[in-house]
């Protein structure tokens, strides 16, 4: 998973879901996919944070560092 984009981690670890919620995978298989989707669940929350901090660094201004609120789609600022 070293050079795993995070949209392609995503796209699999949505996959395996959408696999275990139709209810009709063996528990085998089942635990295999939940080991498969936790793992990519770590990658994804690593490359989030990464990229956070990096976000930081770019705001930075002055040696301190000006945080601002990401308003993202789900924000209700209606």
């Amino acid at each position: 998973m070293a050079k795993e984009k995070f949209e392609e981690a995503l796209e699999k670890l949505e996959d395996i879901v959408r696999k275990m919620e139709s209810g009709d995978m063996p528990l085998e298989e089942a635990l295999k996919s939940f080991e498969e989707g936790i793992k990519l669940i770590r990658f994804c929350s690593l490359k989030l944070e990464e990229t956070e901090r990096r976000v930081e660094v770019l705001l930075e201004k002055d040696n301190t560092l000006h945080t601002k609120r990401f308003q993202g789609e789900d924000s209700d600022t209606r």
